[in-house]
């Protein structure tokens, strides 16, 4: 009887939690920007919020400024030197032509992601290409400090702040014409349904400030008389939210895999440097976030430490793992040295094509070794993270905005992030 009494307690527990959860979803839902608070059958947001301290939260947005700032002298380096494009970060022709087409233009709004460690902060990786997480940042702060009385959003001035980079963006590369400039559009993949909470989220946004909003992919793109149209619809910036490898040539990852849609999308892209250079559309964020994305930059911060300031040489001492290409290190090192080391592909994104050392089997490990195709993927250093009290570690995603820390977006898992990852409110008190 007593066991059974347990039993039907923690069911009783179970029950309750999932009511709760059930009102915190339904609140969720009303902004009708998010839609989808479920996963698989099972809750995709937290609803108690990951609390951080003030000291915390200027720590992290000062490194991650920091660490933006290192980004950008990695660029000035690779403008300088442009052969690093082919002998070190093996960009293809029309990756190639992306960046030259920008430079020295390669950052909006970015995504640090930022873990705490016993040797302090540790940045996996800075998504400056296409970040996303914004919706889930903002709506679930916002409702979550409704119900925390003296807890601090974060992320209340990230609306304001991206919309005025955008517009002081657009300002600079349309000139005169930005005055007129009052229709954005907003480019992703409308075959995928992942990110279309971010494109609503920005909608309502650009919306809100006065700007007409078009929707479409780079196949809706054409240029008639000189200007870039969706559909029919001219627009002056375009928010561009489809990754820059998936513009240019597919390559995979693997010497084994076989992947469509290979050819580079030539056409639309075409139309959009050209406009881009003529300065009849602003693009947000610019092409030349090719560069930076491509997770060999962390491995020439480390392999090439000598080229940047003493300041950035610290900081990339202190914040960006051990890297190196892959194929510069032994191979019989990386057998034996398993658990210390994570392998990442150029362009992959969280949970794909990251391979954690001490995660795997030993004939995964050396799977993934003998077909990781060359030239495209890193070594780093693992490090491990603070776990919560569940045994769970924060992902701590700062945003940066034109290069300043402007809010925070928070994942909680009991492995490395990928798609399963809980977004949680991240509170301040």
């Amino acid at each position: 009887m007593i066991a059974d009494a347990g039993v039907t307690a923690e069911a009783g527990d179970r029950d309750a939690e999932l009511l709760a959860y059930d009102a915190f979803a339904r609140r969720i839902v009303d902004g009708k920007i998010l839609t989808d608070p479920w996963l698989d059958g099972k809750p995709r947001f937290r609803q108690e919020p990951a609390f951080v301290s003030p000291e915390l939260l200027r720590k992290m947005y000062r490194a991650a400024e920091e660490v933006a700032a290192v980004y950008n002298e990695l660029c000035l380096i690779v403008s300088d030197h442009p052969e690093l494009l082919d002998g070190f970060l093996g960009l293809t022709p029309f990756q190639k032509a992306m960046w030259l087409a920008s430079t020295p233009l390669w950052h909006g709004i970015a995504r640090a992601d930022v873990f705490v460690t016993d040797e302090g902060l540790a940045f996996a990786e800075l998504n400056c290409d296409t970040p996303t997480g914004e919706a889930e940042a903002v709506i679930l702060n916002a409702v979550s400090a409704a119900a925390h009385s003296g807890a601090l959003d974060p992320n209340m001035g990230l609306e304001q702040r991206f919309v005025a980079m955008v517009h002081a963006l657009a300002t600079r590369e349309l000139g005169r014409d930005a005055e007129r400039a009052r229709t954005v559009g907003i480019v992703y993949p409308t075959e995928m349904t992942d990110d279309l909470a971010l494109v609503r989220l920005y909608r309502t946004w650009f919306e809100a400030a006065g700007y007409e909003v078009v929707l479409g992919s780079p196949y809706n793109l054409t240029l008639r008389d000189g200007a870039m149209c969706l559909f029919d619809t001219p627009f002056s910036v375009m928010l561009r939210h489809y990754k820059t490898d998936w513009w240019g040539e597919r390559v995979p990852a693997w010497d084994d895999a076989v992947i469509a849609d290979v050819e580079a999308l030539a056409g639309p892209l075409r139309a959009t440097l050209e406009s881009s250079v003529a300065g009849r559309c602003a693009v947000v964020n610019p092409f030349g976030a090719v560069v930076p994305q491509n997770k060999r930059a962390m491995a020439f911060m480390w392999e090439h430490i000598h080229r940047f300031s003493p300041h950035a040489a610290e900081v990339i001492r202190r914040h960006i793992p051990i890297t190196s290409r892959l194929e510069t290190m032994h191979a019989a090192e990386l057998l034996a040295q398993r658990d210390e080391w994570v392998l990442k592909s150029d362009y992959g994104a969280e949970g794909e094509e990251v391979i954690v050392g001490r995660r795997v089997t030993d004939e995964i490990w050396r799977a993934s070794l003998a077909h990781a195709r060359p030239g495209h993927w890193i070594a780093q250093r693992y490090f491990s993270a603070h776990a919560n009290a569940r045994g769970e570690t924060v992902n701590y995603g700062i945003y940066l905005i034109a290069g300043e820390a402007s809010g925070i977006y928070g994942r909680v898992q009991d492995a490395p992030t990928d798609d399963h990852a809980m977004s949680v409110p991240v509170l301040v008190r």
